[in-house]
C-alpha cells in the first residue's frame, strides 16, 4: 500500500470509530430521552427545564428518586449528580453514593462519601458506608481506621464494634475479632451478634460458644433455629468428642433435612473416628439433597479412597472438580492417586 492510500485508509478508519461512536453516543442519549420524556417522568422532566438555581437541585431529586423506585439506577446516578452539583446536602450525597454503589461504580462512591465526611463529620451513616466500601475494594486497613474513628467518638455504638469485628474475622486477625464481636453482644445480645462470636470461639476450640448458643435457644421460642446447635457441632469436632458433635449435627438435621452442611460435618466426624460406612452413607446424602453439591462428592471420594476403591474414589473426586473447578484438594488428589 503506498503512503497515499495509507492515509485515506487511516483517515477512513478514523471516520468510522468517530461515526461509530458518535452513534453510540447518540444511542445513549435517545434512550435517556425516550425515558425521561414520557410518563410517569415526563411532569418532572417539564419542569427542570425551567427550573433554575435551587429549585432544580429539587426536582432533579424528585425524579431521582423516582427512577431508584423503578430500578433505572443509571439515570437516578445522574440525576442525584445534578442535585448535588447544584446542592450538596446530606440527602442528596447519601442517595447518589448509595446509587453509584448500586451501579458498581465503587470508587466514584467512595470520592463522594470522603467528601461528605469533611462536609457532614457530625453524621455517622457517611463514615458507615465509606467502611464497607472501603472492605469491598481490598482496603481494609482504611476501613478499620474508619471504625476506630467511630469508636472512638462513641464507644457504645454496638453495630460499628461488628463490623469490626466481622472485618477482623475476615483478615484473620482473632484475637481482636472476638474482642470487637464481644463487645457488640455485651452491648446488644442479640442473635446475630451472639453466633458470629460463637462460631469463632467454635473454630478456635474455645469452650465459650457453648452457652452462648445455649442462650440463644432458650429464646427460640418457636424452635427454628439451626446455627445454635450447628455451631455447638463444629465446636465438638475441634475438640474430637463426635459423639456429642452427631448428636448436634443431627438436631439441624430434624429440624431441616435438607440441611447439607450439617450432613457433611456429621460425615465427617464419623470420617474422624474411621467408621468408613457410616460416613459414606452420610456423605451421600449430601448428594441426595443437592446433587450440585461439590463437598459431597469429594468427601465419598475419600471414603473410598480410605477403603481401597481408588479407582472409584478418582471418579468422586472428578465430579467434584467438575462442579468446582477451585476445588484444589480435589485435583491433588486425583494427581496423587493417577
Amino acid at each position: 500500500m503506498n503512503h497515499s492510500l495509507q492515509s485515506l485508509f487511516v483517515a477512513a478508519c478514523c471516520a468510522c470509530l468517530l461515526s461509530t461512536g458518535c452513534n453510540n453516543q447518540g444511542n445513549a442519549n435517545g434512550e435517556r430521552s425516550a425515558i425521561l420524556n414520557y410518563p410517569p417522568y415526563a411532569a418532572l422532566t417539564d419542569s427542570i427545564r425551567q427550573a433554575k438555581g435551587p429549585n432544580a437541585a429539587g426536582l432533579y431529586f424528585r425524579r431521582a428518586e423516582l427512577l431508584s423506585r423503578n430500578n433505572k439506577h443509571e439515570l437516578a446516578a445522574d440525576d442525584y449528580r445534578q442535585s448535588w452539583q447544584i446542592n450538596p446536602d446530606e440527602a442528596t450525597g447519601f442517595r447518589y453514593a448509595s446509587t453509584l454503589s448500586i451501579i458498581g461504580q465503587t470508587n466514584k462512591a467512595i470520592r463522594v462519601l470522603e467528601d461528605c465526611r469533611r462536609r457532614y463529620p457530625s453524621n455517622t451513616a457517611f463514615p458507615s458506608m465509606l467502611g464497607e466500601l472501603y472492605q469491598q475494594s481490598g482496603r481494609n486497613q482504611e476501613a478499620l481506621g474508619i471504625y476506630d474513628g467511630m469508636l472512638a467518638r462513641d464507644s457504645l455504638d454496638n453495630e460499628i464494634w461488628y463490623e469490626k469485628g466481622m472485618l477482623l474475622e475476615k483478615i484473620r486477625d482473632t484475637v481482636p475479632a472476638i474482642a470487637a464481636l464481644h463487645r457488640a453482644y455485651t452491648l446488644q445480645p442479640v442473635n446475630t451478634y451472639g453466633l458470629e462470636l460463637a462460631h469463632l470461639y467454635a473454630e478456635n476450640r474455645n469452650p465459650a460458644a457453648l452457652p452462648i448458643c445455649d442462650e440463644i435457644l432458650k429464646k427460640d421460642s418457636s424452635h427454628t433455629l439451626l446455627d445454635p446447635f450447628f455451631i455447638k457441632g463444629i465446636y465438638f469436632s475441634n475438640t474430637a468428642q463426635y459423639k456429642k458433635a452427631i448428636v448436634m449435627f443431627d438436631s439441624c438435621i430434624g429440624r431441616d433435612w435438607k440441611f447439607t452442611d450439617a450432613y457433611l460435618e456429621k460425615g465427617i466426624a464419623f470420617y474422624e473416628q474411621k467408621k468408613f460406612d457410616s460416613a459414606m452413607s452420610t456423605f451421600q446424602m449430601t448428594i441426595r439433597v443437592s446433587d450440585t453439591y461439590a463437598d459431597g462428592y469429594y468427601w465419598v471420594g475419600r471414603c473410598l479412597e480410605a477403603t481401597g476403591h481408588k479407582d472409584r474414589a478418582i471418579l468422586y473426586y472428578r465430579q467434584a472438580l467438575a462442579l468446582d473447578r477451585e476445588f484444589t484438594e480435589a485435583a491433588e488428589r486425583i494427581k496423587r492417586l493417577q
